[in-house]
């Protein structure tokens, strides 16, 4: 287990772990069959990093890089971070208008991109947002990282509490996506907190199956370079093809997301009824983690039962990637009903709305401070109203304090949808959809959905008609055509649409009553299974 509390940088953490176990696998290549060790991946590291700095990256050099769950993507990021580079993460999911926006406000200087992946050509699209401007480069990793020679490397950059390294773009309440700002030191705390919950080590084998663009990514990461464990990394996520890759490999930990459980759950079940002899799906799996998503108790029993393993689940966003965990030795009670106990590292505390701290058991917005928040938000603003008078930041999130210290969520402030383990706006959906012609009014929110967490729901009211012409119609094909065309992402396409005469309001300010609405929807005939409970990784 990692003991160094003098590593303050994520490439003195690679030294260390290379260093410590630098013949020891540290990925398997779930598509392509390539492995790669702990001491491989520290070399590539710096033959790519000495390759990007013929490029012109260098310490503070803003890098923007929307590139595919690969192992080549982890050694561009830890090459980044052997130069200090200021790096931006994004999702592949991410189309030109979420794109456009935080090339623009994180002003990067160079994009990296994967050239056509999926069919879709992301060096078009980059480049298309980039325009006239002469100050970015957009560079293709369709033939490998650059490849140099190591030895005219400058010292590595020391750690720097004070220094941003990292710039996460989330959805909050608002239509436009926060920079969230960390420094190495504070997704090393995460990673900490991540792998002292888990308990892995050396004997064991991992999974990276979500987008390691993602927040989580190197969260994981860092877990593995602490810990010692190798990890089996897949490009996308399907459960039956995940599987076999696992059995093959001997994958102990498996997961991503509650979506990942359900997924698992329902591949076992499919593969027992064709062959009831075939036993367990995963034979090696002892635990399926993650979060970013609320787990319902009855799919903790149920993917638990079927896969024959525990499940630990655990709570933290782009701000703070981990604030608590289940960790195997919690009691089923605990593990079905609560978040774990905050990680090692973070501090949790539940406020009341005045501002005072909640007694045991009372709900109230969960607060948290420790080494793994993140540094500040690119908007001042923001930063602002996001912390209390004495430094502690406020998730938005509702819940309380067990007296045997684990968290338990019961809603939230933010207007957000987390739908597979990602944030939404509800409000950029919104100003979007009202753009229809056809819309007179609209309320987004997120309904209860097993194998996503949580859908999209758009309720709406019909404009009227003009003079002498038929009154309008909406589909939610309509819809989604329309929305597709405003360059929204295909993750944040409403999945359910619902015509009504009125949007039910209330209070003060008379604002749409959404719970109203979550409440009517969400209970519908058929409705997915409901937890109720908000939150989870990331």
């Amino acid at each position: 287990m990692f003991e160094d509390a003098r590593i303050r940088t994520l490439w003195e953490l690679v030294e260390y772990r290379a260093r410590a176990s630098g013949s020891a696998p540290m990925f398997f290549d779930g598509d392509g069959g390539r492995a790669v060790t702990f001491g491989e991946v520290r070399d590539a590291a710096l033959r790519a990093a000495a390759g990007f700095r013929e490029w012109g990256i260098g310490a503070g050099t803003r890098v923007m890089w929307q590139l595919p769950t690969r192992i080549d993507t982890v050694i561009a990021s830890l090459a980044l971070a052997r130069l200090g580079a200021v790096q931006t993460p994004v999702i592949p999911l991410h189309r030109a208008r979420e794109v456009g926006f935080v090339l623009a406000e994180s002003a990067a200087e160079f994009v990296l991109v994967p050239g056509v992946w999926r069919g879709f050509d992301f060096t078009a699209m980059v480049r298309d947002a980039v325009g006239e401007r002469a100050d970015v480069r957009v560079v293709p990793l369709a033939d490998g990282l650059p490849d140099g020679d190591p030895g005219g490397l400058p010292t590595v950059p020391e750690g720097d509490d004070d220094g941003t390294r990292w710039v996460y773009y989330t959805s909050g309440t608002t239509s436009a996506p926060k920079g969230v700002e960390h420094t190495d030191a504070s997704l090393i705390a995460g990673g900490v907190g991540l792998a002292t919950a888990l308990g892995m080590s050396a004997g064991d084998i991992g999974s990276i199956a979500f987008p390691y663009a993602h927040i989580a990514g190197p969260d994981y990461v860092i877990a593995m370079l602490v810990s010692g464990f190798p990890a089996v990394v897949l490009e996308a996520f399907d459960a039956d093809r995940a599987a076999e890759v696992y059995r093959r490999h001997g994958v102990t930990m498996a997961g991503g997301s509650t979506a990942f459980y359900q997924a698992f759950h329902d591949a076992s079940r499919r593969r027992r009824a064709a062959a009831p002899d075939a036993g367990r799906l995963i034979p090696s799996l002892r635990l399926l983690s993650g979060g970013g998503a609320p787990l319902p108790p009855e799919l903790y029993r149920a993917a638990g039962g079927e896969l024959g393993c525990a499940i630990v689940h655990g709570y933290g966003m782009t701000e703070c990637p981990m604030i608590a965990m289940g960790t195997p030795y919690d009691t089923d009670e605990q593990l079905a009903h609560t978040v774990g106990r905050p990680v090692a590292g973070a501090r949790v505390r539940i406020v009341r709305a005045d501002g005072s701290t909640a007694a045991t058991g009372e709900t109230g917005e969960v607060t948290v401070s420790g080494p793994m928040v993140f540094r500040r938000y690119t908007d001042p603003a923001l930063t602002a109203q996001a912390f209390t008078a004495d430094g502690w930041f406020r998730t938005g999130d509702l819940g309380y304090l067990r007296a045997d210290g684990h968290l338990v969520l019961t809603g939230r402030l933010k207007d957000i949808i987390i739908r597979k383990g990602e944030n939404i706006s509800a409000q950029e959906i919104e100003d979007l959809v009202n753009t229809h012609p056809a819309v007179a009014e609209a309320a987004v929110i997120g309904l209860p959905d097993r194998e996503r967490g949580e859908r999209v729901c758009a309720v709406v009211t019909l404009a009227g008609a003009a003079d002498g012409a038929e009154a309008p119609r909406l589909t939610l094909a309509d819809l989604t055509a329309h929305l597709r065309a405003a360059g929204l992402m295909t993750q944040k396409l409403p999945e359910q649409l619902e015509i009504v005469e009125v949007l039910p309001r209330g209070g003060p300010l008379n604002k749409v009553l959404k719970t109203a609405l979550r409440e009517r929807y969400g209970r519908a005939p058929g409705a997915p299974m409901s937890s109720g409970v908000p939150g989870g990784l990331h």
